[in-house]
């Protein structure tokens, strides 16, 4: 049984460079492939074998290969196999999405199960395209929601943010923006980087100085692999801007430069890595290559010249000669990171995944004997095709694997924060994770980790406008982004409480804002107290005119039946006598302090009672006309002549009174 992947060839000599990274996911592979062949559970009696081509990213070499794997042949004949009695199983590879691309549509044709533990473009999520294709690493999108809850987990408002010119950059440009959008944050810079072909000194100097004159400190790099390239250009490394750097798993390729001095503009970055994972066995295996144990494979020979810096050439006399019995330096693979598995470990589970999906079918052969003969003589791709979304199991490590609907792993990631040294080596500390599965909870930090270094020492605001304190609210400033705004103070009568209130709130009407606008207090009431002086004096006087109009009219209750009582018309007196002790009882009404029941009944009380009072001296008087003209021969006023006239002219004024003070 073969799997495919693609890494190294015969034509590695067409890639540009030689990377001991990448070199170790083979390494990885091969490693994984004999530990399956020696576990008795894993396909019993059934030897798994590989072969491994090198894409060099190409998305043409890559289809060329895979070609050329399913023909079994140097020439490449579609629709015929040269393998005789061996079986191509499927494909594990690739890194880039490009050249996975490449592979997922030849290999959706004929129905081989590709298993991909590098591409992150969603465009793989599309099962009618590629039915086919799985990887063990989720889609950038969750990558993109990890960087958001970290903006605001730390309530980061003023962000920059630098994206390719390509397919992923725009994606992710669109994509972030809505999420910015819609959580209230604003992006104080936008560059989309070129081409490197395109890339010339004016435009490096263009970008330069909106990064250097940017005021927010949070940026986010959501670059691809090949940006390396723009490092040492874009950045000055006799001042660099002091930055929180964000970037994505895909920039981890900044990691294999030597040290450069640019780099330290990058000290600190907060990297959304793959979760780690751990390969049982790989270090030990890895300590015991040597060069002659792989004599044939150029490139390893040429990793090795590298990590040791000597020469197994013969005729190079420019170096040291390799003995082949070197000893690792641990510095050297730790700035590899060469046992700190991410990519790697996804290499591994790839190939598990396969193994498992192979042991699955291999169980569920209904023809006996159930042997390696009868998986090799009945096997069809498209039948470990159908048990691949289906399978699950865990790893050594507790890790439990297995696909969505979509063909994508569980979105889990590290949040590690990278420190470049000046020795050349790099040191990374994990500070927090994230769950993607989650749907609440799914970002950790770990708060007792130094997040902030080396350029800051406490916690970093990122924002246009310093924040309004309470007592002001902020206002737009015109054609500027939202997050940039101007304080401006709660005016007389309003208060904000809150800091960046977007708007004051008015006080009740019984209250008043304080002097800094910051909350309400009680309106100052001055009113007349029992206790002044003229509130105790007007109160006396109400008091002793009030007692003698209630003796007045006792003397008249008393003598009511006396001549001069009743020819003063003695119901009308009297109703003016209680109308004028009300009238002086009622500016007791307006002494001491208000309350609401005295409000509103004060002036009414006052002025119907009044009005009775002006009505009833009213009556009188039109009494004493009216009986001194009905005493003239032939007049007509002596139908007029009683209390009846005086009693409806008090009625009619008091209505009249009553309406006025409802209104």
């Amino acid at each position: 049984m073969f799997i495919h992947r693609f890494n190294q060839g015969k034509d590695y000599s067409k890639c540009i460079s030689i990377s001991f990274r990448h070199y170790r996911h083979l390494l990885v592979l091969i490693h994984t492939i004999g530990e399956i062949n020696k576990d008795p559970e894993i396909l019993p009696n059934v030897t798994l074998g590989y072969q491994i081509y090198d894409s060099c990213a190409s998305g043409i070499k890559s289809f060329a290969s895979a070609f050329g794997i399913l023909s079994g042949t140097k020439q490449t004949i579609p629709n015929y196999s040269c393998w005789n009695n061996r079986k191509v199983v499927g494909f594990i590879g690739d890194l880039c999405s490009e050249s996975s691309l490449s592979i997922a549509w030849l290999a959706g044709i004929y129905r081989y199960p590709q298993i991909s533990y590098g591409s992150a473009d969603p465009i793989f999520n599309n099962r009618l395209e590629f039915p086919s294709f799985y990887r063990m690493i989720p889609n950038e999108l969750p990558e993109i929601d990890a960087i958001m809850s970290l903006i605001r987990h730390f309530g980061w408002k003023w962000v920059g943010l630098i994206v390719m010119d390509d397919d992923t950059g725009h994606r992710a440009n669109k994509r972030l923006q809505k999420a910015m959008s819609k959580d209230g944050v604003c992006l104080a810079f936008h560059l989309i980087l070129r081409d490197w072909s395109k890339f010339d000194f004016k435009y490096a100097t263009k970008i330069r100085k909106t990064i250097y004159r940017s005021s927010a400190k949070v940026v986010i790099l959501f670059l691809s692999s090949q940006s390396i390239d723009y490092i040492t250009v874009l950045f000055d490394p006799e001042k660099s801007p002091h930055k929180i750097w964000i970037a994505t798993s895909s920039l981890s390729r900044i990691t294999e430069l030597q040290y450069v001095a640019a780099l330290v503009t990058f000290n600190g970055t907060l990297v959304i890595s793959l979760q780690q994972g751990e390969i049982p066995g790989f270090k030990q295996f890895f300590y015991s290559l040597n060069p002659f144990k792989y004599k044939h494979d150029i490139l390893f020979t040429e990793i090795w010249e590298i990590l040791f810096n000597c020469t197994i050439s013969e005729t190079d006399i420019s170096k040291k000669k390799c003995t082949g019995n070197e000893t690792f330096d641990d510095t050297v693979l730790s700035f590899y990171e060469t046992f700190n598995y991410r990519i790697s470990y996804r290499v591994y589970t790839a190939v598990y995944t396969m193994a498992h999906t192979l042991h699955e079918l291999y169980g569920t052969m209904t023809r006996s004997p159930k042997s390696a003969e009868s998986l090799h003589m009945y096997f069809k791709q498209w039948q470990l095709n159908a048990l691949m979304p289906h399978v699950k199991f865990s790893t050594s490590s507790g890790d439990k694997i297995y696909f969505k609907d979509n063909g994508d792993p569980q979105a889990r990631y590290d949040i590690v924060k990278w420190y470049f040294l000046k020795t050349g080596n790099k040191k990374s500390i994990k500070v927090g994770s994230f769950d993607g599965s989650k749907s609440d909870g799914n970002l950790f930090i770990n708060d007792s980790a130094n997040l902030w270094g080396p350029f800051f020492s406490e916690f970093v605001h990122s924002r246009c406008s310093e924040p309004c304190k309470p007592g002001f609210r902020k206002a737009k400033v015109e054609g500027a982004p939202s997050c940039c705004y101007t304080c401006v103070l709660c005016a007389d009568g309003e208060m904000s409480n809150i800091t960046d209130a977007q708007s004051c709130m008015k006080c009740s009407k019984y209250e008043k804002s304080n002097t800094g606008r910051t909350s309400c207090i009680p309106r100052n009431i001055n009113y007349l107290s029992y206790g002044d002086q003229l509130g105790t004096t007007l109160s006396s006087i109400s008091i002793m005119f009030s007692i003698t109009c209630a003796v007045i009219l006792g003397i008249f209750i008393k003598y009511r039946e006396t001549p001069i009582v009743r020819a003063n018309n003695r119901y009308l007196s009297c109703l003016l006598l209680i109308s004028l002790m009300l009238c002086f009882l009622c500016t007791l009404l307006f002494i001491g302090r208000p309350t609401q029941i005295c409000c509103l009944l004060r002036q009414v009380t006052f002025g119907i009672v009044f009005t009775i009072s002006v009505s009833s001296v009213l009556a009188k008087t039109l009494t004493v006309i009216i009986a001194f003209n009905a005493t003239k021969p032939g007049s007509k006023l002596k139908k007029y002549v009683g209390t009846q006239l005086s009693i409806i002219l008090v009625i009619v004024c008091s209505l009249v009174e009553i309406v006025i003070s409802a209104v």
